[in-house]
């Protein structure tokens, strides 16, 4: 038991930095997904490219290395991009149930 306060006293008294994943940025997540689903075009890539350099900026200040940054917008990309296809195939079978879609 005293070996674990003190490695939990050790943690809250580093100095280093702890970020939470950006996976885990749900509303973020959610909130993307939600624009680029009702954005088109040139208007969808602009949005997308600001909100990547943002999340890469706000990370970059925090002190995170290139490489960690550039790996922390990916993970963000795949989420959204996830949560996209998602959505996508939840209107598919909604469609597909109410008899909406296309007959083949």
């Amino acid at each position: 038991m005293s070996v674990q306060s003190n490695k939990n006293l050790q943690a809250m008294t580093t100095s280093e930095i702890v970020l939470f994943p950006v996976a885990s940025r749900a509303g973020d997540i959610e909130r993307c997904a939600t624009e680029l689903d009702r954005r088109h075009g040139e208007d969808a890539v602009r949005f997308w490219k600001t909100e990547c350099r943002r999340l890469a900026d706000e990370l970059t200040s925090l002190g995170c290395s290139e490489a960690k940054v550039r790996e922390q917008v990916m993970t963000f990309q795949a989420e959204v991009q996830a949560e996209l296809v998602r959505r996508h195939q939840v209107r598919a079978i909604a469609e597909s149930r109410s008899g909406r879609a296309i007959k083949r």
